[in-house]
């Protein structure tokens, strides 16, 4: 299948940016189905978001314990410890 460099826009910074032919091979290869929805850059800077998160202690909501979680709990949902995470996946089926 032969590609041909798609100009596409940054949902984040709203750049336009090339997708090369090149890269929309890779992409099949690999079998992603979607184009990217980020400019280069924008990818790079939520890569290195990921890469740097920042664990916040809480107390697990089954047991008791504390412990830390590698998101910003919100809406009063509870947060569970690894331990008691699982029972609760589990049961959730």
């Amino acid at each position: 299948m032969d590609f041909v460099d798609k100009t596409l826009t940054c949902r984040d910074c709203g750049v336009a940016f090339v997708w090369t032919s090149g890269e929309q091979a890779f992409y099949q290869e690999k079998g992603l189905l979607n184009q990217p929805q980020r400019c280069p850059a924008c990818r790079a800077n939520k890569r290195r978001e990921r890469e740097t998160r920042v664990a916040h202690e809480v107390v697990c909501a089954e047991c008791g314990a504390v412990t830390t979680v590698p998101f910003v709990p919100r809406n009063n949902r509870p947060v569970y410890c690894s331990t008691c995470y699982d029972k609760v996946r589990s049961a959730m089926g």
